[in-house]
């Protein structure tokens, strides 16, 4: 009996990465080594790579996945740096373009500013957008921990540790969220890092025993 080969397409992993001029021989190297540093759950969401007018064999690369955004900076000997921060480290995003190439600036809320120019418009474009998306989940969380520290001092309530999010995504919530939404903002904590697999499924139980 010979062995059956598997019907359809094979996936590409990075081919969601080279749709806005990227070289893919570089995203391929880089998406490998990136492999290597991420963590239970985490996934890759954009690589772009700068592309300078002259040419430049060690180019600044940007990634970023669900939980944190990287900087990788390689040098002629091959030796390779990075540098990562969790999404509720980023202060803010900024976006530049001029007449051939983009410019994007991280600004870390300890201070630390990253900025990576040359980079291809479409590809800054993207960066940029995904930035914002984790902005925006970031501040949906802060948003639930300032609510529930108002309600548990207006009621007495008195929150464990560092779990007021989580707190805040409970029965407690219920008046304020219907369970839909409550269900779509808890997902996209979990996707920013914000709240764990584990977390997640508990929460997910508690808000659907409630419909």
């Amino acid at each position: 009996m010979t062995d059956q080969i598997p019907s359809g397409p094979i996936e590409d992993p990075i081919a969601r990465f080279i749709t806005e001029d990227q070289d893919r021989d570089q995203v391929a190297r880089v998406y490998e080594k990136l492999k290597q540093l991420l963590t239970s759950g985490e996934q890759v969401l954009y690589i772009a790579v700068q592309k300078p007018i002259t040419f430049d064999p060690t180019p600044e690369i940007v990634a970023l996945t669900n939980r944190r955004f990287m900087h990788y900076r390689q040098n002629v000997l091959g030796r390779a740096q990075f540098t990562d921060y969790i999404w509720r480290d980023l202060k803010e995003a900024k976006l530049e373009e001029n007449v051939m190439r983009a410019t994007l600036t991280l600004y870390a809320a300890n201070g630390e500013t990253l900025v990576v120019d040359n980079l291809v418009k479409e590809q800054a474009r993207r960066l940029y957008s995904i930035c914002q998306e984790m902005e925006e989940n970031v501040r949906e969380e802060l948003r639930l921990r300032a609510m529930e520290e108002k309600r548990a001092a207006a009621g007495g309530i008195i929150l464990q540790g560092g779990h007021g999010m989580m707190e805040a995504m409970g029965t407690s919530a219920a008046p304020l969220d219907e369970p839909v939404q409550a269900l779509s903002k808890l997902k996209q904590l979990m996707e920013a890092g914000l709240v764990t697999a584990e977390e997640y499924e508990a929460k997910k139980k508690e808000i659907l025993a409630r419909l």
